[in-house]
């Protein structure tokens, strides 16, 4: 990093370049030459992978579909080679340009996914209009069937590496050495994230709280040592060799103290990370900006309505309509099934709240008795779940096909008729009973701004074995910073959680 000093202008022709003092560097710098930790080596070769992952990807489909394209196209002006060449092109520079390479997202949330996905539809677009300038005919087939089936084979090798990462990552390798500097609470809960979610690739191994005001003694929290304090950070931060310092809310971090911070930590390979008061908001809705000379975090307001969501309206509404017609055999067999049992019906109907409050009945697959409800009462004692939620790991009241549906999610299809009539969508919140809204504090009633989904955040984190407040934790940040790329990824997530049958019961 370096030390930028705007120039203050004199008049139109004239300006002054302010040079900076060597004593200056001196207390904005801990050392000219610290001893930080380099990029390591699994963070370069895993970049490589993906790379070369992604150039095979485009390769593989410009021989293959683009040979085909070539065959059955008439030639134009241009011969396939040269097309061929123009795409591989494209989407290199495109990809680059997006930084979909860069080592900050790979692996990270859906950050990765999405600058993969800009990158290609870019490419796309820039082909198009390069061929309507040039009038170069026969790219049709290279920009709308060649680029998309680029990406249908990009994104599940992308997917699969990023899979082989978390699991390395869950065994304790490939993980980032990280400082935490805040106060006991936060660095408390950072602490407890990161080790709840492993994959995300943070290692905490030391904490600096307190200031020479409010010391915090030597000590540990959580097991991870306390090193010092948080006026000697930049030191502790030079001799550890962290490659993060992850700040966190306490009343010692001023503007000016964490200014001096970011000087303190340029010429190294530290990385300084500065948590927000308004922690569960992100992705989309996060912009830093300048504004009078100060740089202020905007925050922007949900999207609840508008072009995106007109999008997953639609993406919803065909969703549901192939997945029902693709899946109709199945669905009668278990109906059958359900049927021959025990001679009850074979759907179970039940009341449900859905967006701004407004009462549907949610449609499932019968797995307890026909009289389930009356019993419920009596299993009180039994009840497993926190909060207002009700869950028995071995309810009595569930029937012998009933527990194969639970386990795999399969009573949760029904609900595609739930969302092709518009009640329901296949991502978003879970959707919760009457007597439960009933319990809701004010935050939790957010949770009622958009539709119940299918599926969410909490299906693919843990479905039953949530706790209620993590439930409650995840639909909501799934309310506030909601996507298109992240209804992709849970929608990809929610297979592999079906396929395990991990939290359901």
């Amino acid at each position: 990093m370096r030390v930028r000093v705007r120039q203050l202008r004199r008049d139109d022709a004239d300006t002054v370049r302010i040079p900076v003092p060597v004593d200056l560097r001196r207390q904005w710098q801990v050392d000219a030459h610290p001893p930080a930790r380099p990029i390591t080596t699994w963070e370069i070769k895993y970049r490589r992978v993906v790379m070369a992952s992604d150039l095979g990807s485009i390769l593989a489909v410009v021989l293959t579909v683009g040979s085909l394209i070539a065959a059955s196209a008439p030639s134009g002006d241009y011969p396939p080679l040269f097309l061929a060449g123009a795409t591989v092109t494209a989407i290199l520079a495109s990809l680059t340009a997006c930084r979909a390479w860069s080592t900050a997202v790979l692996g990270q949330e859906a950050e990765e996914f999405r600058r993969l996905g800009k990158a290609i539809v870019a490419a796309a677009v820039v082909l198009a209009v390069v061929s309507l300038g040039l009038n170069v005919q026969g790219v049709r087939g290279w920009i709308f069937v060649v680029t998309p089936t680029i990406a249908l084979v990009a994104f599940p090798l992308r997917y699969i590496l990023r899979q082989l990462l978390h699991r390395r990552r869950r065994a304790g390798r490939c993980l980032l050495p990280v400082m935490v500097a805040g106060s006991v609470d936060t660095a408390t809960d950072l602490i407890a994230r990161t080790r709840r979610e492993p994959h995300n690739g943070w290692r905490i191994e030391a904490v600096c709280a307190g200031g020479q005001s409010d010391p915090v003694e030597h000590g540990e929290i959580d097991g991870v040592p306390v090193v010092g304090q948080l006026d000697d950070l930049a030191d502790r931060v030079r001799r550890g060799g962290y490659r993060v310092v992850a700040v966190t809310p306490d009343p010692y971090w001023t503007p000016l103290r964490l200014q001096r911070l970011a000087w303190q930590l340029e010429g190294t390979s530290t990385e300084m990370v500065v948590a927000p008061v308004l922690m569960e908001v992100a992705g989309p809705r996060v912009h830093v900006t300048g504004v009078l000379g100060l740089p202020l975090l905007r925050v922007s307001a949900p999207t609840f309505t508008g072009a995106r969501r007109v999008v997953k309206e639609i993406v919803d509404k065909i969703g549901a309509l192939v997945l029902l017609a693709a899946l109709s055999p199945v669905l009668l067999a278990i109906a059958t099934a359900i049927r021959l049992g025990d001679r009850g019906p074979a759907l179970y109907r039940q009341r449900r709240i859905g967006k701004d409050g407004r009462p549907f009945t949610i449609l499932k697959f019968r797995t307890m008795v026909v009289d389930a409800d009356r019993h419920r009462g009596d299993l009180q004692a039994g009840n497993e779940a926190a909060g207002p939620l009700f869950k028995m790991r071995r309810d009595p009241r569930v029937t012998a096909i009933g527990a194969v549906l639970r386990r795999f999610s399969i009573d949760e299809l029904p609900q595609l008729f739930n969302v092709l009539g518009g009640t329901m969508s296949l991502v978003g919140p879970r959707p919760p009973l009457p007597s439960e809204v009933q319990a809701y504090g004010p935050d939790m009633l957010r949770r009622l701004l958009v539709k119940p989904g299918l599926t969410g955040l909490w299906q693919v984190s843990g479905r039953s074995d949530l706790p209620w407040d993590e439930s409650v934790r995840l639909d909501l940040r799934y309310v506030e910073d909601w996507s298109l790329a992240l209804d992709a990824l849970i929608l990809w997530k929610t297979v592999r959680a079906v396929v395990r049958g991990q939290g359901a019961y």
